[in-house]
């Protein structure tokens, strides 16, 4: 996962720096904050559910396999049954 931060005290500073009222500038800071957090939660959330999809796709191509390797092998045995009825 990746950690990014957001400096909301340097940003106002910079909001402030080219005039933009200081109540303003920190209203600013702080909301736009609260969004690069709530996207790094969401980015955060999409990593952990695409690991939980990868590791269900692996459970069920493993099921699929053994599912296929038993049917193979009862295949087998019937097909090695019915010659031995025949001969």
């Amino acid at each position: 996962m990746t950690t990014m931060t957001f400096d909301t005290l340097q940003y106002a500073n910079k909001l402030k720096a080219v005039g933009v009222p200081d109540r303003q500038a920190e209203v600013q800071a702080e909301t736009l904050g609260q969004i690069v957090e709530a996207k790094l939660l969401i980015s955060q959330k999409l990593e952990i559910i695409e690991s939980e999809f990868n590791l269900k796709k692996i459970e069920l191509k493993t099921e699929i396999i053994k599912w296929a390797v038993g049917i193979s092998i009862a295949q087998t045995a019937l097909v090695i049954s019915c010659l031995a009825l025949l001969h």
